[in-house]
């Protein structure tokens, strides 16, 4: 029996026919498991608002959801240098955190195998306000989201003070401090309509807050009261103080003083009158003293008389 080969049949035609089959099954394997690590990282949709000294959350979600816990999970405001919150390798890490944050954040992890993290961030200041970005990135691909911290904080109420006070015209100002961000201030009337200011300033104080000082001149014929308002825009919130020009231009006397006065006018005329009584008195004792003396005299003087004559 004769044996033999095909002679269509060779190994390296076989191994070079499934060659581009195998690379291109390689290769999209390597673009589905590609295209199963890819997610996009989402943030809200609108501005966190925060008040002056309390705390704001700042969340981030992947979608799909799958776990974060091994990836790198990085906070940061406008350079990716400036390290508001960093996580890897499994744990937080402050080595790199900017100082004005230390102390003051936390990654919230409560889902974090879900996707979902937050940054709190305590004590929250001025210079917090802006822009921030949550950066997340594993082993093959990297994503990040914007996102917006509106800080906000009402100042003092109004105070307000007369600088100045000449021909019937008084100068008033009003002040108010610890402000954020920038407020408007206005003077109203009775009615709650606008009166034109002679001054504005509305400028920054060294805490990074703002104080505001805004002044009018008022006259004898102005309206019977008028108030100072100080608004912050971002709250849509006000401290209003009012004060009455009558009261400006013919202040009204404080009731102890009036009482004080009643009593110093009772004192300036009980005490020359006490004086006088106990004067008086006086006189009356000594000139009742010097009648008994001169009586006693003399009666003394009319018993020596009629001894003197018995005796003889």
């Amino acid at each position: 029996m004769m044996t033999g080969k095909d002679p269509s049949f060779s190994p390296g035609t076989t191994v070079s026919s499934t060659l581009p089959g195998y690379v291109t099954l390689c290769l999209a394997l390597q673009v589905h498991r590609l295209a199963s690590a890819q997610f996009t990282v989402t943030g809200p949709d609108r501005p966190i608002a925060a008040s002056l000294g309390g705390e704001a959350v700042l969340p981030c979600h992947l979608s799909p959801r799958m776990s974060v816990e091994s990836m790198e999970l990085r906070w940061f405001r406008s350079q990716f240098s400036a390290i508001v919150h960093l996580y890897r390798g499994g744990r937080d890490q402050y080595g790199q955190q900017m100082p004005e944050y230390r102390g003051r954040t936390e990654l919230l992890k409560d889902d974090i195998t879900n996707g979902s993290v937050s940054l709190r961030i305590r004590n929250i200041q001025p210079s917090d306000d802006g822009q921030y970005k949550c950066f997340f990135k594993s082993s093959v691909s990297y994503e990040e989201a914007l996102l917006e911290l509106q800080v906000a904080g009402l100042g003092s109420a109004p105070a307000i003070a007369v600088e100045g006070h000449q021909d019937g015209r008084i100068r008033v100002v009003c002040r108010s401090i610890g402000w954020y961000p920038k407020p408007e201030a206005q003077w109203r009337d009775l009615q709650g309509q606008l009166l034109p200011s002679t001054s504005e300033k509305i400028s920054p104080e060294a805490n990074g807050l703002f104080q505001a000082e805004i002044a009018i001149v008022l006259t004898e014929e102005s309206n019977q009261k008028v108030s100072c308002c100080v608004r912050n825009p971002r709250l849509n919130q006000e401290r209003e103080s009012e004060i009455s020009v009558a009261e400006l231009f013919f202040p009204q006397v404080n009731p102890w003083m009036v009482a004080l006065g009643v009593i110093l006018v009772l004192l300036a005329v009980l005490l020359p009158l006490a004086s006088y009584c106990f004067w008086r008195q006086h006189r009356a004792k000594d000139k009742l003293q010097a009648e008994l003396r001169w009586r006693s005299a003399e009666i003394y003087a009319g018993t020596v008389h009629t001894t003197g004559v018995l005796s003889w």
